[in-house]
């Protein structure tokens, strides 16, 4: 005779997070806004730079205001700003090389 175990997985049983656990989430959320918040008023001190301030430092006016309108209010838009002077950075390397 043959017989098969069934079992039900009903995920009632999931474990909970610690308290330190949560306290640490909690922390590390806050800290992340924190973060986000202090980036974008860095941003706005370089918006008063000219632009051939921000050519030096590999960035376009451009590409502050596209890291300000594209991301979130909590979003840290210091990611977009990074990735425009690296893309600048680039081609600037491309062009001395070809030419």
């Amino acid at each position: 005779m043959r017989t098969t175990d069934r079992t039900l997985d009903l995920g009632l049983a999931t474990p909970s997070l610690s308290l330190t656990a949560r306290v640490g989430l909690a922390l590390s959320n806050v800290a992340s806004i924190w973060r986000a918040i202090r980036n974008r008023k860095e941003i706005e001190y370089l918006n008063e730079l000219n632009d051939t301030q921000l050519s030096d430092i590999g960035l376009a006016r451009q590409d502050l205001n596209a890291a300000l309108t594209t991301s979130t209010f909590f979003g840290d838009p210091s990611g977009h700003l990074t990735n425009s002077a690296r893309r600048c950075a680039r081609l600037s390397a491309f062009s001395s090389f070809r030419g």
